[in-house]
């Protein structure tokens, strides 16, 4: 038997199997859930970025109507710190001591009756600080600069020597202003405790992670920790961490010994649940005049909370996006009081894409050659740093199909030679190549006698579609309709699973359920091994296929018998398999395990006069190996690629003077609306990729990587103007 068969649910744009929940209002997102005698928390927050609490009068708070109690630096108990995790350590617990090290830092946790109660409460809280200049800016002398913090520093061949050499020497700076998530769904946590365990909604990506964190801070053993997220109102990587106010509540709830919920307000989400980090990047690069690239040196400074870390890898993907013989790349922390940044869609990949295609696009201009072939000429046919073949690469794909798609072959190649009335046209691209990330992933799948089947799984489905592709995957291992598969996710109790980030769930849940249904299918065999009424008797796996909810020969489909009937005449009342997978790569590896790719194109129009920019055509080529449904993926895609425009066109949180976010609301934080995002146009390219079973590759954040560079190459082939910072306002272009 195959690992997936050639059936026609895999790709197939199923509609999303929880559609139906959210449309009507059945589906619980975490600040849903309530429980009877439930207290509500409001947090106090630092109104300086740094200092210390000299005072804290809390007595006002204290004897408003319905508040319960008033948790402070003062009266909080000691915790222990959080545990590491591969996205860094948990955010420092602000009530610690009386330090601030940020505007917004949570400085007390009021709990009362009702949220309007604990609000108002809030609101009596009186402190006062012994403020201190706050640093901040990535550029501020005065932050300290941790050098490598990862160990991920890289270097191959010569880089001096060959950018020395070069007949073409480029070396300029680019810079990234600083981003916030914004999920629609607000974060909220509820916290109840029950005889030493502790069960807890959160808006988590991760619920394995949140238990171990919230297991490790009071500390129990993850036993006692439940974690609970079966829906989740958006995350972009801002539910990758268990949150300060998060640990605020499981605190509340068992100081008091009732249940507590506590929902961020919107300009709370700007300083509680993280940022894309501000970012400046020098980029030099070597190539000759009939355009081979020779060498390439990435430095990339990013910003981190004062004592928190963040990893925000900016020049990781660079070495291995191009076949350059030398490339070295240098990461940097910069410490500054500012909320501690977290990783927004595509960390760093976002960033260093910018930087990387806008830097080849201007070297296409030096050399008079296109854009494209530019990329082309250079392309790695084998993974640069390993010389490996690829697991699989369409990238040569995604720019034939997507050029195709947007007219590419009739872009004139002059600067400011396209023009509608007062609107400069211009046509730029950039390509994609994402790098590989997955970890171990465990799963559980059951049919019973009404012959349908159940997996669980840990893994939260943040909105991507994670149940539906599920829900697919086992029906096509199993021989089953969709509608004949349950699937439980978002539960700590289940198997574990990494992620709901990283581009990685799909691929590591996928394995865990092809192995599970695997052995699920081995272990209806042994059942009717020695069964002399089964027509599959001392069958094996290999000589079995599945169809429309049946085992039978392979050779033979009319030798077999469906799933009920096994149970029924065994007296089984179902049977249960679990299934793991590690997809990272063993020692000795014949080939390099393969990333997304894709070549993303953008048309914009730019007013000659005022310096408005509109895009007016966006088109993503994407290579994400097999796709299990082409709906799901498309809007994942189509997500990324909005996200993009915002990146590039309208987003920027903006500190002032003294680190407090001046834009913390979405009517100051700009954001895509409908009339920034045109028509997009969305090709999947490529086929399944020969590292794992399924042929799955990540496909959440390629789609927003080459979009900002794209843009700005368009805004540059429209204006003449070459913008290396983000976002472009008119200001720049005027």
């Amino acid at each position: 038997m195959t690992a997936v068969s050639s059936g026609k649910l895999l790709g197939e744009p199923v509609d999303r199997i929880d559609g139906h929940l959210k449309v009507t209002g059945g589906a619980p997102y975490p600040s849903d859930f309530s429980y009877p005698d439930m207290a509500h928390a409001a947090l106090v927050q630092s109104t300086v970025a740094a200092g210390t609490i000299r005072s804290l009068d809390t007595a006002g708070a204290l004897v408003a109507p319905g508040v319960l109690t008033v948790i402070t630096h003062e009266n909080a108990p000691a915790l222990a710190e959080g545990p590491m995790t591969n996205i860094g350590p948990s955010p420092r617990f602000p009530l610690a001591d009386n330090r601030i090290l940020h505007h917004g830092q949570h400085v007390a946790v009021v709990v009362a009756e009702t949220p309007e109660q604990a609000r108002d409460a809030a609101r009596l809280v009186r402190v006062e600080y012994d403020e201190a200049a706050p640093v901040l800016g990535v550029g501020n002398p005065d932050a300290p600069v941790l050098t490598d913090p990862y160990g991920m520093e890289s270097s191959r061949g010569d880089v001096e020597a060959a950018l020395a050499a070069s007949d073409v020497q480029y070396d300029e700076t680019f810079h990234m202003a600083p981003e916030t998530n914004n999920p629609l769904g607000l974060f909220a946590t509820v916290a109840r405790w029950e005889d030493g365990r502790v069960t807890v909604h959160d808006s988590s990506q991760w619920p394995a992670m949140a238990r171990q964190s919230i297991a490790t801070v009071f500390g129990l053993p993850e036993s006692a920790v439940r974690v609970l997220v079966p829906y989740l109102g958006g995350g972009f990587g801002a539910g990758l961490r268990t949150w300060p106010h998060a640990i605020l509540a499981v605190l509340a709830a068992r100081m008091l010994e009732r249940p507590v919920k506590l929902v961020l307000t919107r300009p709370q989400m700007f300083t509680s649940v993280g940022h894309r980090p501000e970012s400046v990047q020098r980029l030099r690069i070597g190539a000759t005049t009939d355009g081979r690239l020779l060498a390439v040196d990435h430095e990339a400074t990013a910003t981190r909370g004062a004592e928190e870390m963040n990893i925000e890898p900016i020049t990781m993907g660079t070495p291995d996006a191009y076949a350059w013989p030398s490339a070295a790349t240098h990461d940097r922390l910069a410490a500054l009081n500012i909320p501690n940044p977290g990783a927004m869609r595509a960390p760093g990949h976002a960033e260093g894409g910018f930087a990387l295609e806008s830097a080849l696009d201007e070297i296409s201009y030096r050399i008079g050659m296109d854009p494209l072939e530019l990329r082309l000429r250079n392309h790695a046919e084998v993974h640069p740093s390993t010389g490996l073949p690829w697991s699989s690469n369409a990238l040569r794909d995604c720019y034939r199909v997507g050029a195709e798609r947007f007219g590419w072959s009739a872009r004139p190649a002059e600067p400011r030679s396209l023009r509608d009335g007062a609107w400069l046209v211009g046509q730029g691209m950039a390509g994609v190549t994402f790098s590989r990330w997955a970890a171990v992933c465990r799963a559980q799948v059951s049919v019973g006698r009404d012959g349908a089947a159940l997996v669980r799984c840990a893994g939260t489905d943040i909105g991507t579609g994670t149940y539906t592709i599920t829900a697919q995957l086992a029906a096509e291992l199993l021989g089953l309709d969709v509608e004949q598969v349950r699937v439980e996710l978002g539960d700590s109790d289940l198997p574990l699973a990494p992620q709901s980030g990283g581009s990685g769930l799909a691929l590591a849940l996928s394995g865990a359920v092809e192995d599970a249904a695997r052995n699920l299918l081995r272990a209806f065999l042994d059942t009717v091994r020695d069964d002399d009424s089964s027509p599959l008797r001392g069958r094996s796996l290999d000589e079995v296929a599945v169809t429309g909810g049946r085992i039978h020969l392979a050779n033979d489909p009319s030798a077999g018998e469906d799933y009920a009937a096994i149970l029924d005449r065994h007296g089984l009342r179902e049977l249960v398999a679990d299934g793991e997978k590690d997809p990272s790569p063993p020692e000795g590896l014949s080939m390099a395990p393969a990333g997304a790719f894709a070549a993303q194109f953008a048309e914009v129009r730019v007013h000659e006069e005022l310096g408005i920019v509109r895009v007016s055509r966006l088109a993503s080529a994407v290579d994400a190996g097999r796709v299990l449904n082409e709906k799901t993926a498309r809007s994942q895609v189509i997500g990324a690629m909005v996200l993009g425009i915002g990146m590039a066109l309208l987003e920027e949180t903006s500190f002032d003077a003294g680190g407090r976010i001046a834009n913390a609301t979405l009517g100051d934080y700009l954001i895509p609306a409908h009339a920034d995002v045109p028509d997009l146009d969305v090709a999947f390219v490529g086929g399944p990729d020969a590292f794992n079973a399924v042929g799955v590759k990540g496909l959440g954040e390629v789609g927003v990587v080459g979009v900002p560079a794209a843009i700005a190459n368009a805004v540059h082939h429209a204006t003449g103007r070459r913008i290396r910072s983000l976002p472009i306002t008119l200001d720049k272009l005027l």
